[in-house]
């Protein structure tokens, strides 16, 4: 028996029809349109060794990688979430959209489609009144959140005023792809990530936001269920990381080249919460480890009022760093919630993105994802943060809006 493979092709080389010839039945477009830069497409087979190599030999295919599991990046636990929601209720606004510098922005996000690959989400929530949700299921399960995950993520990127406090970065995005990937239980794998962010690109999002991470020890411990033995089965993870690694590299090139003849997207990752400081620190993990994509740390408040300090959960070598502490968003059934964890600051950083994204647009500019990658990394603020924060934790510094 085989092993499921992740296929990923580049479809920019075939085509049924020249630029510019025109249907002429019935008014009817080709069936394929002229296609220039990445065409991503991905397809999941079973494939056996001998397999494997001959589909390597096509010259469509940019990467293979056998399917691997994936996992939302579970928030920490907080002593006193209580108190943080209070002090959002009192404040107007919460800790982290006054912190990148939204409430005093100019820029909503306008006209700017963004991408939340996650649980979910809670349509019915106040905090997207009047919002078009266009959503897409990968995981198995329905669409629809019912683990909350991705509904208190897409409220830190474009959520409305709940009860008269301001969740959202950027609440001037009206439309949104909301892509499952992740079931009911934060469970998920390689094969449905793939095929939310393929979704995603083409239904033209400028921003995805991803708050999740391969669940390699889950791959090592299924692998050990299967009979390997544990030295077998981390070795075989290991190689199916390495290749997941080199596919989404190989992913992210593509993106880069649709961005080369168009307005392009911008990829935006959890770094993740395997860190334990100052016990020991884990670099950034898969998918935000890939080239391309903006992998994101999370920077807490000091008890001391000495500025913000890296979240000790927090994967170091993030790209930029966000709000991830003590983060009031959406609640799942209503109301707000308070949770904590790189998968809280990554929403930042996609609203601030899609702030950037508008900025851009209205300005001579070139309105390329690569600018606003430029001006988000530019615009980074160093001065907020404590001293002594090291640079590999914190990167380009703390997101900041237009």
């Amino acid at each position: 028996m085989g092993e499921r493979f992740s296929i990923l092709r580049d479809l920019s080389g075939a085509r049924t029809a020249s630029p510019f010839e025109v249907a002429r039945s019935a008014g009817i477009a080709p069936p394929q349109v002229f296609a220039m830069g990445g065409e991503p497409h991905v397809e999941v087979v079973e494939l056996g060794k001998r397999e494997v190599r001959d589909v390597v030999r096509d010259p469509e295919v940019r990467a293979v990688a056998p399917v691997m599991p994936t996992a939302l990046i579970q928030p920490i636990e907080e002593p006193d979430g209580g108190r943080a929601e209070a002090e959002a209720r009192a404040a107007a606004a919460t800790w982290g959209v006054k912190a990148v510098g939204a409430d005093v922005s100019s820029r909503t996000g306008e006209d700017v489609i963004v991408a939340v690959l996650d649980t979910g989400i809670d349509a019915t929530h106040p905090a997207f009144t009047g919002m078009t949700l266009l959503q897409e299921d990968f995981s198995g399960s329905g669409v629809g959140d019912k683990q909350g995950h991705g509904t208190h993520c897409a409220g830190t990127i474009f959520g409305r005023a709940v009860e008269g406090t301001r969740i959202g970065v950027a609440p001037g995005v009206t439309r949104a792809l909301i892509g499952k990937v992740l079931a009911d239980d934060g469970t998920g794998d390689t094969e449905g990530l793939l095929r939310g962010m393929t979704w995603a690109l083409q239904h033209g999002a400028k921003v995805i936001s991803m708050s999740l991470g391969f669940d390699f020890p889950g791959m090592v411990q299924r692998l050990i269920d299967m009979g390997r033995r544990p030295n077998v089965a981390t070795s075989l993870a290991l190689e199916a990381y390495r290749a997941n690694l080199r596919l989404f590299d190989a992913l992210m090139q593509m993106v880069a080249a649709r961005g080369a003849i168009g307005p392009g997207t911008i990829v935006v990752a959890a770094a993740g919460n395997e860190s334990d400081r100052p016990n020991f620190e884990i670099a950034v993990s898969l998918p935000a480890a890939a080239e391309g994509v903006l992998a994101v740390g999370a920077l807490a408040q000091s008890p001391t009022g000495n500025g913000l300090v890296i979240g000790p959960f927090s994967n170091t070598f993030p790209q930029i760093s966000a709000p991830g502490v003590g983060v009031v968003s959406a609640r799942l059934g209503g109301g707000l919630q308070s949770l904590t964890g790189t998968s809280m600051a990554t929403p930042h950083v996609a609203g601030v993105a899609a702030l950037w994204w508008e900025d851009v647009m209205k300005s001579p500019l070139p309105a390329t994802a690569s600018t606003v990658v430029a001006r988000l990394l530019a615009n980074a603020a160093v001065s907020p943060i404590a001293s002594g924060v090291d640079i590999a934790d914190r990167g380009a510094g703390l997101v900041r809006s237009p």
